[in-house]
C-alpha cells in the first residue's frame, strides 16, 4: 500500500473541496479529466473573523458552480470582495466575468486582457481585503502570466497550476518557458525553507501538506526529465514527436500533446543553453 505521507508532498487523504486551512476553503469545479484532475480548485480565503472573503480562480465558465462558490461564501457569513487569477487558462479564468456579474466584484490579474477593472497584479503587490493578507509571488513558466499567493498567516502558498497535488505540470510551450519554471520553484523553495511556507493549496488535486518536498520533488523531476530528452536527441530521435514517444512512453497517452510542449519547451531550453 502507497501511504500519502510517503507520496511527494504529502498529499491530504480524503476529499478534494472543502476548508483546508483556517483561512482557505476550496469549491471542486465540476470539471475532472486527465489534465484538469479532480476539476479545478477555486479557493474562497478570508480572516475567520471578517466578513469579507477574496476568491481565487473561480473555474470554467459553469453557473451552477459559480453560484456554489458563492452560496460557500454566503453560508459562512461572508461577502465576496475581490476576485483573483492565477493565470488564463480557461479551467481557471473563464468564469471569471461571470462571477464578477454575480459578486460585482473586480478582477485581478497579471494579464491586462483578465482584468476587470484598473488595478493588476504584480511583484510584490499584497492584497489585504478584511484583514487579509496575500503577497503575490511570480511563478512564470506554466504560463508567461502565472501567480503564485503566499498565505503567511495560515503557512501557506496557493500555486495554481505551478505545482500540482498529484503528479507534475506542463511548461505549456511557447507562452511557457523552462528556465522561467524552473526559477518559480526555487522561488517557491525559498518560500517553503526561508519564510516558513509549509502547505500547497494547489489548483487542481489535493492539498499538499509538505512544501518543500513537493518543489524539491519538482525540482528532481524536472532535471531528470531535461536530461532524458538530451539523451533522446543524441540518440537521434529530432522532433518532438519523436522524443515524446521515446521519453513519455510510460504516460497515458491522452497526455501526450501536453508532453510535447512541455519537450519543445525542454528542447528551446537545451538549445539555449548550448546543450544540443
Amino acid at each position: 500500500m502507497t501511504y500519502a505521507a510517503s507520496l511527494p508532498g504529502q498529499p491530504r487523504g480524503g476529499d478534494v473541496g472543502g476548508p483546508a486551512t483556517d483561512r482557505a476553503v476550496c469549491v471542486l469545479a465540476p470539471n475532472p479529466s486527465p489534465m484538469t484532475l479532480d476539476g479545478t480548485n477555486t479557493w474562497i480565503v478570508s480572516e475567520p473573523d471578517s466578513d469579507l472573503a477574496v476568491v481565487i480562480d473561480p473555474g470554467p465558465l459553469d453557473d451552477a458552480h459559480l453560484k456554489e462558490v458563492l452560496a460557500t461564501a454566503e453560508r459562512a457569513g461572508k461577502r465576496v470582495a475581490l476576485t483573483l487569477l492565477t493565470h488564463g487558462h480557461p479551467d481557471h479564468s473563464e468564469g471569471a466575468a461571470r462571477f464578477a456579474e454575480l459578486t460585482r466584484t473586480r478582477v485581478r490579474a497579471l494579464d491586462p486582457a483578465l482584468r476587470l477593472g484598473e488595478e493588476g497584479l504584480g511583484a510584490g503587490d499584497v492584497i489585504t481585503t478584511g484583514g487579509l493578507e496575500l503577497r503575490v509571488v511570480p511563478t512564470p513558466g506554466h504560463t508567461a502570466d502565472s501567480l503564485s499567493f503566499h498565505l503567511p498567516a495560515d503557512a501557506a502558498v496557493l500555486t495554481g497550476d505551478t505545482v500540482l497535488g498529484r503528479g507534475t505540470t506542463m511548461v505549456a510551450h511557447p507562452d511557457g518557458r523552462l528556465g522561467d519554471y524552473l526559477d518559480s520553484l526555487r522561488r517557491l523553495r525559498s518560500l517553503a525553507v526561508d519564510d516558513g511556507v509549509s502547505t500547497v493549496l494547489p489548483g487542481h488535486g489535493p492539498v499538499l501538506n509538505d512544501a518543500r518536498g513537493a518543489v524539491e520533488y519538482y525540482l528532481a523531476h524536472r532535471a531528470n526529465r531535461l536530461a532524458q530528452v538530451e539523451t533522446a536527441v543524441e540518440s537521434g530521435y529530432r522532433t518532438p514527436a519523436e522524443v515524446v514517444a521515446h521519453v513519455y512512453a510510460d504516460v497515458d497517452r491522452s497526455l501526450w500533446p501536453a508532453a510535447e510542449l512541455s519537450v519543445r519547451a525542454q528542447l528551446d531550453y537545451l538549445g539555449e543553453h548550448g546543450l544540443i
